[in-house]
C-alpha cells in the first residue's frame, strides 16, 4: 500500500505540473487537434506485438531470453529500423505512411519485448521440463497470463517513445509527436489527459492485493 501511494503522488505531482507549465510562447499557438487518424494503426501495431510477442516467449520458453541471435536482432535503435525501411521501401509505392510506420515499429519493439517476456517466464529444469512438453507449455501460458497486463502497462509508454522516433523518421504524424507538440505549445489540458491516460496504465500493472500478501 505504501509503495501504491507514493507513487501516486508521483502522478498526482506530475499532473499539477502539466497543469502549471511555466513561461510563455513569443506567439500564441493553439493545441493542436488530436491525431484521431493514428489510433487504428497503433491499435493494430499494439494488438499484434501483444500477441506476437507473447507467443513467441510461449514458443521459445525461457532459454530466448539468452538468445545471441535475438539479442543482435534486438540491439539495433529505433532510429536504425526507420532509416533501414526508408532505403529498402520501394519509390513506386510512394511514402511509406502510416503501413511504413506499423512495419518499422514491429521491428524495432518484437525482438525486444518477446526477450523482456522470456526474462519473466520461471525455470524449466529439472521441473516441469521432467513431466514433458505438454505440461512445459502449460506453465508457460499460466505465466505468460499472469504477467501479460502488467507487461503491457510497463511497455506501452515505451512503446510510445518508440513510435515517436518513427513518426520523425517517416514524417508521419501520431501519438508521439502529438504528446511533443502539446509540450511545445504548453497545451496544460492535452498534457493533463496524457498524463492521466498513462496513470492509469501504471495502476492496470499494480499487483492486485491478494497477490501482495
Amino acid at each position: 500500500m505504501r509503495d501504491r501511494l507514493q507513487g501516486l503522488g508521483v502522478w498526482a505531482l506530475g499532473l499539477l505540473l502539466a497543469l502549471g507549465l511555466p513561461g510563455a510562447l513569443w506567439r500564441s499557438a493553439r493545441p493542436p487537434a488530436f491525431p484521431s487518424h493514428a489510433l487504428v494503426p497503433a491499435a493494430l501495431a499494439a494488438g499484434a506485438l501483444a500477441l506476437a510477442a507473447p507467443l513467441a516467449a510461449w514458443a521459445g520458453g525461457p532459454r530466448l531470453a539468452t538468445r545471441r541471435t535475438l539479442a543482435l536482432v534486438e540491439a539495433p535503435p529505433d532510429l536504425v529500423w526507420g532509416a533501414l525501411l526508408l532505403a529498402l521501401w520501394p519509390a513506386a509505392w510512394g511514402p511509406p505512411g502510416l503501413p511504413g510506420w506499423t512495419l518499422a515499429f514491429l521491428l524495432a519493439a518484437l525482438p525486444g519485448e518477446a526477450r523482456w517476456l522470456a526474462q519473466g517466464l520461471p525455470r524449466e529444469s529439472p521441473f516441469p521440463a521432467v513431466w514433458g512438453r505438454r505440461t512445459v507449455l502449460r506453465v508457460r501460458r499460466l505465466a505468460l497470463t499472469r504477467l501479460w497486463g502488467r507487461w503491457l502497462a510497463a511497455r506501452v509508454p515505451l512503446w510510445l517513445t518508440t513510435g515517436l522516433v518513427l513518426e520523425r523518421v517517416t514524417g508521419v504524424p501520431g501519438l508521439g509527436t502529438d504528446w511533443m507538440d502539446r509540450i511545445a505549445r504548453r497545451d496544460r489540458a492535452g498534457l493533463a489527459a496524457w498524463i492521466l491516460v498513462l496513470a492509469l496504465l501504471w495502476l492496470a500493472g499494480l499487483p492486485l492485493e491478494r497477490e501482495e500478501a
